[in-house]
């Protein structure tokens, strides 16, 4: 089976069967006739001899999903008053029939694509033995992507329009995945090629634990990536709700960034000693919802609980859950030493932990776990971005920071910090005016035009003044900002 005619497909095992719902990009113009359905893309994609095998294996991929949907606690699956019990979307189901109604309604996208990946399993293993020469404990795997040319994993554009991204209609992906890469420049190199096809800006890292990326782009070309992405056996773990989407484009990134890192969220710790397989219980936005809800209306368990922002303070200033602790540093590399110099704090509390969209509290909350003081540590999954998606007027007030530019996005009026020199009411971030700095400043718009545009009044000062070797110290900072806070806070017990 050629592996490029199997996943070149754009929408191949990423996107609902037809009696779902409607397979057409409605913002998009196509060329030719009605497009293809992912099953028959798929199938049309396949050898002879595999193709007999479709069926069985959408048998056992659909078997399989539903058996991942037995209720975790239990197994085999929970039998009370004479019921067999699965829990899916926020539902539980005490049926065989209504749960597999739900499932070929709901869930044909990550059915088909189990599917595909079941089929590439039985192509891989029916391989000759000799061609498994890889040392990698998972050889077959390994061998039916790194092995292969980037180009066949990319999608096929000939039926789709694509342009440069001019426009500003589109949006904005954040996603991360952690999984075991055996080689993450290969990985690299395909991830450049397929942004660069789809004209997508933005940020990607990439290491041997996952990948962590941020771009923009129109939303044709932000779906065939997602699509792509989710075709790939690397990332089959992951579905479309694992990318949080937001209303921006490629013009919200000045380029595109891709590099290979040992982190792909930077922490400053080996990953190989703390890793994101000791990462805490992950609680969806509804459970967290219920939690918070619980930690804001009983006196005990406030005193019991720490509701902790893993994010930096120019993202807690504008935006933050309500009566949560949101240490007052600077990156997210001083999170270990934080949490090393306020055990005492954190001794026998239940953490309730938080971020952006989950990346950092993946290893924030393991390094947490590694020290064997807390009661019990939670995390949200999908952190603020899918908690604001089902609960815009919920217990986070103010904005989101996010890191392009943009700054920030909404989803309340509420305004939670103030201007830096007036105090006046104001969210709206800007760069230090001062090259040698690298600081945001909340200055509103009555203060800017007025002349304050820098961080503090020694930057402010600086501005003023000629600059020379500029270059030599452009990223270096100089000012009260720095050189008055302290680099790690000590909580009070």
């Amino acid at each position: 089976m050629s592996l490029s005619s199997c996943y070149h497909g754009a929408d191949v095992f990423c996107r609902p069967e037809p009696d779902c719902c409607d397979l057409g990009f409605p913002d998009v113009d196509l060329n030719g006739s009605a497009a293809p359905t992912p099953e028959s893309t798929l199938r049309a994609g396949l050898d002879v001899k595999t193709r007999k095998k479709y069926m069985y294996a959408k048998k056992k991929a659909f078997a399989l999903f539903v058996k991942d949907l037995r209720s975790p606690s239990a197994s085999p699956p929970t039998v009370r008053d004479g019921f067999t019990k699965w829990k899916c979307c926020g539902h539980e189901f005490r049926d065989l029939r209504t749960i597999h109604k739900h499932v070929a309604a709901q869930h044909a996208t990550e059915v088909l694509q189990q599917t595909g990946s079941l089929l590439e399993e039985s192509a891989a293993t029916s391989l000759p033995r000799s061609d498994y020469s890889d040392n990698n404990t998972n050889a077959s795997t390994h061998m039916s992507w790194s092995n292969h040319k980037v180009s066949d994993w990319l999608p096929d554009m000939k039926c789709y329009k694509t342009e440069a991204p001019t426009s500003e209609s589109g949006e904005v992906l954040l996603y991360y995945s952690y999984c075991d890469i055996s080689d993450p420049q290969w990985v690299c190199d395909w991830q450049r090629t397929l942004c660069e096809l789809l004209h997508l800006t933005g940020k990607i890292r990439i290491a041997s634990e996952g990948i962590n990326g941020t771009i923009g782009g129109n939303r044709v070309s932000t779906r065939l990536y997602m699509d792509t992405m989710l075709s790939h056996p690397l990332f089959k773990q992951m579905c479309l709700d694992d990318f949080k989407r937001s209303d921006g484009g490629a013009h919200c990134f000045p380029d595109l960034r891709i590099g290979v890192f040992r982190e792909i969220v930077p922490m400053g710790v080996d990953p190989q000693k703390v890793s994101y397989k000791e990462t805490a219980t992950h609680l969806t936005p509804e459970e967290f919802h219920k939690r918070v809800e619980w930690y804001l209306s009983d006196p005990q368990e406030e005193k019991d609980t720490v509701l902790l922002d893993c994010r930096n303070f120019y993202e807690s200033k504008i935006g933050q859950f309500q009566n949560c602790l949101a240490p007052d540093i600077r990156k997210f590399s001083y999170f270990p030493n934080y949490v090393d110099q306020n055990l005492d704090f954190f001794k026998d509390k239940t953490v309730l932990m938080y971020c952006t969209g989950g990346i950092r509290c993946e290893r924030g909350s393991a390094y947490l776990r590694s020290k064997a003081v807390c009661k019990e540590i939670y995390q949200l999954k999908g952190g603020i971005h899918k908690y604001l998606e089902q609960f815009p007027d919920g217990f986070f007030r103010g904005k989101l920071f996010v890191f392009d530019g943009r700054f920030t996005i909404s989803s309340n009026d509420d305004i939670i910090s103030t201007c830096r020199y007036c105090g006046a009411a104001w969210d709206k971030y800007k760069l230090c005016s001062t090259l040698r700095c690298c600081q945001l400043v909340l200055t509103c718009l009555t203060c800017h035009e007025g002349g304050h545009t820098a961080c503090c009044p020694a930057c402010q000062e600086k501005g003023l003044q000629p600059q020379t070797d500029l270059c030599q110290q452009q990223f270096k900072e100089e000012c009260e900002c720095t050189e008055q806070r302290t680099k790690i806070p000590i909580e009070k017990v």
